[in-house]
């Protein structure tokens, strides 16, 4: 009988747990042996994949022992922003290929992959953690001093020599990176200083050759010229002054003499033996007046120089006296040859008088040289001062020829000089931060806590991986049974019949079957699952006797 098409397109009746119960009765199989597969191969995967033991090390910022408030530093950076500089470094191909041949490690993936595709593996495997650190009791977190190396090995002993490694290496880097970056620093320091002070030498060249063919009519300058021109000034009003109360003196003087001349010419001596006796006594006190000017003179001499002004007028006083005297015995000896004598003779007191109005003579001769030697130094003296005046007023009306250049080198000169001192106490700073670097005062790299020995591995957790396993496989498995019980299109049990045929039922006849073709199946059965549960477990106690027993 043909299955009625409506029947077959009739919709399935809601399940209630005792027909899942059935569907899991009848599916068993379905359900069990993907989960025991399942289980096999996560037994399998999760003791035959190898231990990963991560081993690390915590490594500590100390900061500087000098403030860098006294010390500068010669960096830009702080230690936890050059770590990464540091870490692309540690981990170059060159020193983790030396880590690899030093230590043997991945002699398994060597025969498998090139070394540049291990490297990178490995490179992969070593992580820096800064370490977060609160501060006080608000909980808030700032970035730490400190930071952790990791490293993952298949061999706890070799990632710890790993670790140790990385450590030493990281410690060489620092040391080596700050001192190559600090000497860096002051080398350029020490260029740059010296092309600014040989262009500050240059500038400065230029300036003075500047000024020494302007010199007079700089600008700073001028208020000095304005200054001694007012000096100059002053000195020739006082000069002029002078010359001419010399200039009355002298002309009081010449009409002194002229009294005296006039005096003398209206006596007349007629006793020649008075006469001679009169002379004498006049030539002795011209003698004795001429030493007494020589004495002066050299007293003169230890008070001022050669050329003072009192020094020469006393210096001529003293050859006028010495001319007269002269004079005085040239007439005396003409007189003493002349046979002639007077007839008039004076009185003695007239011949006295004679002789003081000759004295008087030669004594205001003797004063108007002088003023007329001081007049004339007067002259000279003025002629100085204008021509000085007039040197002075020429700068002041002229300007520099190069003023701009002048200004130009004057603010080359400055900026140059600027330069100059802010590279010399640069270099001056840079210089102590060697020092500080030199005797390891600086911020440096502290090893908090060694490498570490890892007792457990981080990799794999295989009793996770195993219990993923056997979900994964009583998943697959319902998912098996549920399609294999959807495609069942067959009256299972009466609810089926009495709701796709809404029949009464009146009983039910069980399935009859050929009792030797049963027993049969069933042995075929148990002889398969038997076999599959045999080489199941035996696949699962190899995996785990070869991960406690064997070779490692």
């Amino acid at each position: 009988m043909e299955p009625n098409q409506n029947f077959l397109s009739v919709t399935r009746r809601p399940m209630d747990v005792e027909d899942y119960v059935d569907v899991i009765r009848r599916h068993w199989a379905w359900i069990v042996g993907p989960t025991f597969a399942s289980l096999v191969a996560a037994v399998i995967v999760a003791f035959l994949w190898p231990d990963t033991f991560v081993s690390y090390a915590v490594m500590r910022i100390t900061p500087a022992q000098i403030p860098e408030r006294i010390v500068a530093s010669n960096f830009n950076m702080q230690m936890a922003e050059r770590l990464n500089t540091m870490l692309q470094d540690v981990t170059s191909r060159d020193s983790l290929i030396g880590i690899i041949r030093k230590f043997n490690l991945y002699p398994s993936e060597l025969k498998k992959k090139p070394l540049e595709d291990v490297v990178e593996d490995m490179r992969t495997k070593v992580r820096i953690n800064i370490l977060d650190l609160q501060r006080g009791g608000g909980g808030q977190k700032t970035m730490g001093s400190a930071f952790r190396i990791d490293f993952s090995y298949d061999n706890r002993r070799d990632a710890q020599n790993v670790v140790k490694e990385l450590v030493a290496s990281f410690s060489n880097q620092n040391l080596i990176v700050r001192r190559r970056q600090s000497n860096l620093t002051t080398d350029f320091l020490s260029d740059e200083l010296k092309a600014a002070k040989e262009n500050l030498d240059k500038i400065e060249s230029e300036l003075t050759t500047f000024r020494q063919q302007n010199s007079g009519r700089l600008p700073e300058e001028m208020g000095a010229n304005l200054q001694q021109l007012n000096s100059l000034e002053f000195q020739l009003t006082s000069a002029n002054d002078a010359l001419s109360r010399a200039s009355q003196d002298k002309l009081m003087l010449e009409t002194q003499l002229q009294n005296l001349k006039r005096q003398a010419g209206s006596m007349v001596v007629t006793n020649e033996e008075e006469v001679a006796t009169s002379r004498n006594e006049r030539l002795e006190q011209l003698s004795k007046y001429i030493l007494d000017q020589e004495t002066s003179i050299q007293a003169l001499r230890e008070q001022y120089k050669e050329n003072h002004p009192d020094i020469r007028a006393a210096r001529a006083r003293v050859e006028v006296l010495k001319k007269e005297r002269d004079r005085m015995d040239a007439n005396e000896a003409a007189n003493s040859k002349s046979a002639v004598r007077s007839r008039k003779v004076l009185n003695p007191l007239a011949a006295k008088m004679a002789e003081d109005l000759n004295s008087q003579i030669a004594m205001t001769q003797g004063q108007i040289q002088v003023k007329t030697l001081e007049m004339e130094d007067r002259m000279k003296a003025q002629q100085r001062l204008r021509d000085h005046i007039r040197d002075l007023q020429g700068r002041l009306q002229s300007r520099p020829v190069g003023e701009n250049q002048y200004a130009k080198l004057t603010r080359d000169h400055a900026l140059a000089k600027a330069k100059y001192d802010e590279f010399n106490v640069k270099k001056g700073q840079s210089e102590m931060a060697n020092k500080l670097e030199e005797r390891s005062a600086g911020e440096n790299l502290e090893l908090l806590d060694p490498a570490s020995v890892p007792l457990r591995p981080t990799q794999p957790n295989r009793w996770l991986i195993v219990g993923i396993g056997v979900g994964l496989g009583v998943a697959v498995g319902l998912c098996l049974a549920g399609a294999k019980e959807m495609k069942d299109a067959t009256l299972k049990n009466v609810k089926d019949v009495r709701a796709y045929t809404n029949l009464p039922v009146l009983s039910s006849i069980p399935l009859l079957e050929n009792a030797l073709l049963v027993r049969r199946k069933r042995r075929l059965l148990w002889l398969a699952w038997s076999s599959a549960m045999t080489i199941g477990i035996m696949a699962m106690s190899g995996s785990m006797y070869y991960y406690y027993f064997g070779v490692k």
